[in-house]
C-alpha cells in the first residue's frame, strides 16, 4: 500500500537523519513531529523547535518530557537565524493552523518563505526539508500557490525538489513538498 502523508514524511525524515544530527521543527504545533525528531536523533543531537503560541509549545513540552537534546523557541520560524547558528541536516513543516486551537492564527507565505530561505542556507549539503501543506482553507492556498512560486525558481543544480499527493481525494488532501540540497549547492 502506498504511504498516507504523515507516514511518507516521517520516512523521508528518517532517510536522512541519524543519531546526533541538529535538525528544526519549523512548526511545533502540538509536538508530535519535536519528539519524533527528538528520537531521531538521539541524546547526542538537538532539536529546535518553533511556534508561536506559547499553548502549543507547552503542549509539546508535556509531551516530550524526558527528552532533553530539545530547545523550545518561542519565536516565527522566519526568525531561524536569530537562534540557529549550526549547520542543520533537516527540517520539518506542518503548515497550516494548530490542531484543536484558534484557527484564525495559521502559517503564512512570508513567513514560510523566509523560513525555508534561511533553512537552507543552514542546510547541510544532502540535508532535507520537509514541508506538510495543508491547503483546505483561503490562507493555506495562498501559501500553496506562493511555495509552488518559490520552489520552482530554485535551480536543480541547488536542489531537487518532491511532491508526494494523492490525486484522487477530496477535500484539498495535505501533500508533501520535499527540499533536498544538493552536494554541490
Amino acid at each position: 500500500m502506498l504511504m498516507k502523508i504523515l507516514p511518507a514524511a516521517k520516512k523521508l525524515m528518517e532517510e536522512n537523519v541519524s543519531p546526533g544530527d541538529t535538525v528544526v521543527d519549523a512548526t511545533c504545533g502540538n509536538g508530535h513531529d519535536t519528539k519524533f525528531l527528538a528520537e531521531l536523533t538521539g541524546p547526542g543531537g538537538s532539536v529546535y523547535s518553533f511556534d508561536i503560541q506559547k499553548t502549543a509549545l507547552d503542549h509539546a513540552r508535556e509531551l516530550t518530557e524526558g527528552l532533553d537534546n530539545i530547545q523550545f523557541i518561542l519565536d516565527s520560524h522566519s526568525r531561524i537565524e536569530n537562534h540557529i547558528e549550526v549547520p542543520v541536516q533537516a527540517a520539518m513543516f506542518n503548515l497550516g493552523y494548530l490542531p484543536k486551537g484558534d484557527k484564525s492564527i495559521t502559517t503564512e507565505s512570508e513567513s514560510t518563505i523566509e523560513a525555508l530561505r534561511q533553512l537552507f542556507h543552514l542546510l547541510k549539503p544532502g540535508g532535507r526539508i520537509v514541508i506538510v501543506v495543508y491547503h483546505g482553507h483561503e490562507k493555506g492556498k495562498d501559501e500553496k500557490d506562493a511555495l509552488y512560486d518559490h520552489l520552482s525558481h530554485i535551480p536543480q543544480q541547488e536542489a531537487n525538489i518532491l511532491e508526494y499527493r494523492f490525486i484522487n481525494q477530496k477535500n484539498n488532501a495535505p501533500f508533501i513538498l520535499c527540499m533536498e540540497k544538493t552536494h554541490n549547492a
